[in-house]
């Protein structure tokens, strides 16, 4: 696959905008690792990532954006975004805070949550593709998951090669290590994630930052920690056969009477794309519940069964 790598130069990085665009994955490199590049905005492209890395769970995704004006434009940044915005973007750091309702980032990429990880990459193709783009990247890392994080253009054709489009190679990443993530949505921050940008620095402009325990409930609104997503406030119930009084039911290929349909052909990436959006749709009345027609156990299969195995739980 070492065909799709490319030398990142103004023409090559116009084609990766087009592909990014067309709803195709791009590899490219940030000072962190080289991340997996979708169109933030498309669901079923943020679904493709999931596919490609075959991640077990909707963990939720960081935005990519070109500065701090679009990454705010897409999240609420209270004084401490604003202090940390100035001293590390771009740079190693990722930001957690509320989504706006205006902001059209994929809810598959924010795993349905209302919060919403934003960061500003520190490398020149990143930006330069951010740019070009006109629209924010969701850009996990792009290898599969389980497996080393990349950070050259080899490491993603060896592990992705067959899912990008193609690979910009800006060189070894820098700092070689994922971003530094920071949940801003309380009124103490807390590290959900280290990396590249120190909690010694991050103190240093807003003073004391907890530590995310493994079973704090909000650690999961980090990338790279459990996932734990949207759940609706009616009763769902998985595997139906059939529906009950009051209940809405979320189909998935030939299911009969449905109120939704996740994917009528039965594609679960389509599906993925749709799961969040449509639990939404359907969490409401008149509806005393929500019925959700079998999903295969395969693929995304699995990642879309165990986010409704959560949301399942009351």
């Amino acid at each position: 696959m070492s065909g799709k790598i490319v030398p990142a130069t103004a023409e090559t990085i116009a084609r990766a905008a087009d592909a990014l665009r067309a709803g195709a994955l791009v590899g490219f490199p940030t000072e962190t690792v080289y991340g997996l590049g979708a169109d933030a905005t498309n669901d079923r492209a943020v679904a493709a990532i999931f596919a490609a890395k075959g991640r077990p769970r909707f963990n939720p995704l960081i935005a990519h954006l070109p500065d701090a004006d679009a990454a705010f434009a897409l999240v609420v940044a209270d004084a401490r975004a604003v202090k940390l915005a100035r001293r590390f973007w771009p740079g190693p750091l990722t930001l957690v805070s509320k989504r706006r309702a205006e902001a059209k980032v994929s809810l598959l990429a924010s795993a349905g949550l209302d919060t919403l990880a934003v960061r500003v990459p520190d490398h020149k193709v990143a930006l330069d593709l951010l740019r070009v783009v006109a629209r924010p990247l969701a850009g996990p890392s792009a290898n599969p998951s389980g497996r080393a994080s990349p950070t050259t253009a080899a490491h993603v054709a060896e592990g992705l090669g067959e899912a990008v489009e193609l690979i910009l190679d800006g060189g070894p990443c820098r700092v070689g290590l994922e971003s530094t993530v920071l949940d801003l949505t309380r009124r103490n921050a807390v590290l959900l994630r280290p990396g590249g940008a120190t909690r010694e620095a991050i103190e240093a402009e807003i003073g004391a930052v907890g530590l995310a325990d493994d079973d704090d409930e909000v650690a999961p609104r980090s990338p790279g920690r459990l996932a734990m997503h949207y759940a609706p406030t009616l009763p769902l119930r998985m595997g139906a056969e059939a529906v009950r009084p009051g209940e809405a039911l979320l189909g998935f290929g030939a299911t009969a009477g449905a109120t939704l349909n996740l994917s009528p052909a039965g594609d679960l990436v389509e599906a993925a794309a749709n799961l969040f959006a449509m639990l939404r749709a359907l969490d409401r009345a008149p509806h005393t519940g929500i019925a959700v027609a079998p999903i295969p156990a395969h693929g995304l299969g699995l990642a879309i069964n165990d986010r409704l195995k959560r949301a399942a739980k009351r």
